[in-house]
């Protein structure tokens, strides 16, 4: 049987009064005719996702889920009975998240991160909320300066714990990010430091010599967005350098200092423009 709960490239077999038959020349799965397309021909590829339908049955569709097996995404609920919660994951058929997986109990209309797996006993696709049992303990595949791709799972008030390349659990600290992000949001980060016991601090920003460059060409970009100028210097408020640039005060006094030593700038006390 096909792989269900992902993308599958298969080829048209055979047109029904129900559908096409798409097969990847071993198994075949059915495409209802809501989903086909107004233009097709027998033989060609076409990429569908697979799932269960409303009776337990591999099917086709064009739809374009907003969560996939094995990846983690935010997801509403549509309701809940005396088995579990109901995902909209933008199927027909709801995503079902049983009482045991759910990390703290779920309300109707509220969203939670979970991710979707597939259920051994009833070979089903389930969502889980307890997401951290699902994720590597060990980082085997990264290395300190590294660019991954992050996704935000929970904020506390010791910082942003985050999800690194959908296989490990990573955390930036609050102090260090400078932009609004909620649970779900996805950005490109950096793995700043890997501890002993495995667990990984990460960085929304370039770490080091080479990050200079980036944020020193960020604020010429606003300079030349503000005919030039820009009032701040070293002696702006953090919070005001954080507000216009998204940046800390230390890393802008090094950007403006690289940029003074170009001789690209000028600083003075109402401060920064453009030579």
């Amino acid at each position: 049987m096909l792989q269900i709960g992902v993308y599958h490239t298969l080829k048209i077999d055979r047109e029904t009064k129900v559908g096409l038959f798409l097969t990847n020349g071993k198994d075949d799965v059915l495409l209802p005719n809501k989903y086909v397309p107004s233009d097709f021909t027998i033989g060609e590829d076409l990429t569908v996702f697979v799932y269960l339908d409303h009776e337990e049955r591999p099917v086709a569709t064009t739809l374009k889920p907003f969560i996939t097996l094995n990846s983690y995404a935010v997801l509403k609920v549509n309701y809940i009975n005396k088995f579990g919660a109901f995902l909209n994951w933008g199927m027909e058929k709801d995503l079902f998240v049983p009482f045991k997986e759910q990390a703290r109990p779920m309300e109707k209309d509220k969203r939670y991160i979970v991710t979707m797996y597939l259920d051994k006993q009833t070979g089903r696709l389930a969502a889980s909320s307890k997401i951290n049992q699902f994720l590597d303990k060990e980082p085997l595949d990264v290395e300190v300066g590294q660019e991954v791709d992050l996704m935000v799972s929970h904020i506390t008030e010791i910082g942003i714990n985050v999800i690194i390349n959908g296989k490990f659990r990573g955390l930036a600290y609050q102090n260090e990010v400078f932009e609004t992000v909620s649970p779900g949001y996805k950005t490109k980060g950096y793995i700043k430091t890997i501890r002993p016991d495995g667990k990984i601090d990460v960085s929304f920003q370039k770490q080091g010599f080479e990050a200079i460059d980036d944020f020193a060409q960020q604020v010429l970009d606003a300079l030349k967005q503000n005919d030039g100028v820009l009032r701040l210097n070293d002696n702006s408020h953090p919070e005001e350098i954080k507000s216009v640039l998204k940046m800390s005060k230390k890393t802008f006094k090094k950007a403006i200092g690289s940029l003074y030593k170009q001789k690209l700038i000028d600083i003075n006390n109402e401060g920064i423009q453009l030579v």
